[in-house]
């Protein structure tokens, strides 16, 4: 198996080494990343400049590593172009990407970019504050994780999202309910009106949404698609049209 291995957090986040390590185990991988953070980029593209890809910088032991000028989603197109892939693994972010904030992830857009280009697609996200994750302790449960992903071939695009201190593996679907972007004005030192476009706490979620695994402390694994199509409104509204 090919794995190709990205990020939005940059070639330098320990998270894309610690999933790097562990993907090596299931497969030959290649990392290629973003040269710096590209957080929250969404399915972001570059067309209006060439991209270029060079050595990493940081060492990744026997795993070919390259960086890129450009979204997670360049990554991802000019990586398999570069060389055939089977999969690509997303992650793992610094940061959770749960319930609407899958909407601007680069995280998932590197997946979703993976499924658009016909290969398999899987997210892998971690909450992050004032210290670093404990990746040592999230260890078992990713490669757990990807055994289960990686065997099941129904599955094309998935978004993982591991608690600091996982008691187990639940199945969830998106929570949808509420939104937690918000804009925070402020003032610089000069006196000038500045915005913040921050994260705010939200209630708790439904039991079974991704969100509600993760405050009680199960790693979500979240099976997506890309169609939006919302089929029942498209239903109502066939079922009203007259026939042309």
């Amino acid at each position: 198996m090919k794995i190709l291995v990205t990020n939005d957090d940059g070639i330098y986040s320990p998270g894309i080494a610690c999933l790097a390590r562990i993907a090596a185990r299931f497969g030959e991988v290649r990392v290629v990343a973003p040269d710096v953070e590209q957080s929250s980029m969404g399915h972001a593209i570059t067309a209006s400049r060439p991209l270029f890809y060079k050595k990493s910088p940081i060492n990744f032991g026997n795993i070919e590593a390259y960086r890129v000028n450009g979204t997670p989603a360049d990554c991802v197109a000019l990586g398999s172009h570069l060389s055939s892939t089977d999969v690509v693994l997303s992650g793992i972010n610094m940061g959770s990407n749960l319930g609407n904030s899958m909407w601007h992830s680069g995280t998932l857009a590197g997946a979703k970019q993976a499924v658009l280009l016909g290969m398999k697609g899987i997210a892998l996200s971690t909450p992050a504050g004032k210290a670093e994750p404990d990746f040592n302790t999230l260890e078992p449960f990713v490669e757990k994780t990807l055994s289960l992903l990686l065997e099941n071939p129904n599955l094309s695009l998935v978004n993982v999202n591991f608690p600091p201190n996982p008691v187990g593996i639940k199945w969830t679907r998106q929570a949808v309910q509420q939104y937690d972007g918000k804009i925070v004005p402020g003032t610089d030192p000069m006196g000038r009106k500045h915005y913040w476009f921050t994260v705010v706490p939200l209630e708790a979620a439904e039991e079974g949404t991704d969100r509600w695994a993760i405050d009680n402390g199960w790693v979500s694994i979240t099976p997506l698609r890309l169609d939006l199509t919302n089929e029942q409104e498209l239903m109502k509204v066939l079922q009203k049209t007259p026939t042309t």
